[in-house]
């Protein structure tokens, strides 16, 4: 029997809402920039390594350990 690890599931949940947070937060901010371009190249770069960390942790947490 395995068990689950809620505190790290809540945790890539909360962090997955956080980057989605700071990208349409961001998405407002573009059209104020000198190169929106670039500012959006780093962004979803910031996104996408968030959410695949954010990802991993709840496969992880859900997955649990051996009890």
């Amino acid at each position: 029997m395995r068990r689950k690890n809620w505190r790290v599931v809540i945790a890539g949940v909360f962090l997955i809402v956080m980057a989605l947070v700071f990208f349409f937060f961001m998405l407002s901010i573009a059209p104020k920039s000198n190169d929106p371009v670039a500012l959006f190249r780093t962004v979803g770069t910031v996104v996408g390594v968030v959410g695949g960390i954010s990802l991993v942790m709840i496969i992880i947490g859900l997955i649990g350990k051996k009890v």
